[in-house]
């Protein structure tokens, strides 16, 4: 017998009913639909020459085909949060969109490296988060944010002003996060549907394109 792409939602999406009946279940029978975020490409990304920014790296569905986190807070509202934080501080916020990748550490150090000041973030559309730095190797970082389900725009605005803080040399505490040993398996199954989706938008031998965003 084999299993097919959609039997395997079908399955997931039945357990997810039974675990939740109403929140998540109508989250993911949505498939995050929500209004795309107002972007505008500015051409192929370069590497920043300014000390005083963090840039903010994405994946390619993000904000585009999907528009909310896996808890269904919004991808603006996400961007407005980590931008403000960034801004608080005094630095200059830059998104970019790395379409070669899904893999959050790997977009965090690629946003890293087109950083004028070495220190970036990056942002899966699930929610998944991590504070980057040009220097350490992909697998490493400053701070990672793995259980996306507890991360609160309160926590997207701290990752912000603490991404700042590394890029003005500063050692700051870590952004304190909830710990919830039931959120891995409770989301685990929509984790991978969004995972799975995420993934369709990847083009490897593509360049990350610089944004602006229009709110």
């Amino acid at each position: 017998m084999s299993i097919s792409e959609d039997l395997v939602r079908q399955i997931i999406l039945e357990v997810l009913q039974q675990m939740h009946p109403s929140g998540e279940m109508a989250l993911a029978q949505e498939e995050m639909a929500a209004k795309p975020v107002p972007f505008r490409e500015l051409g192929i990304a370069r590497p920043g020459q300014e000390p005083h920014e963090v840039v903010i790296g994405i994946p390619p569905a993000f904000g585009v085909a999907m528009n909310k986190t896996i808890t269904g807070i919004p991808h603006a509202a996400v961007l407005r949060e980590v931008m403000a934080g960034i801004e608080e501080e005094g630095l200059r916020p830059r998104v970019v969109r790395v379409n070669k990748t899904a893999d959050v550490a790997f977009i965090g150090h690629e946003a890293a490296k087109l950083s004028g000041s070495g220190i970036g973030i990056g942002i899966l559309s699930r929610g998944t988060t991590v504070i980057h730095q040009k220097d350490l190797a992909p697998l490493q970082n400053l701070e990672l944010f793995p259980q996306s389900p507890l991360l609160e725009l309160e926590t997207f605005r701290a990752i912000g002003k603490n991404a700042a803080r590394y890029a003005k040399g500063e050692t700051p505490n870590p952004v304190p996060v909830r710990n919830d040993p039931m959120a891995r398996p409770s989301y685990q199954g929509l984790a991978a549907l969004l995972h799975n989706k995420e993934v369709q938008y990847v083009h490897p031998d593509a360049p990350s394109v610089e944004l602006a965003v229009d709110f």
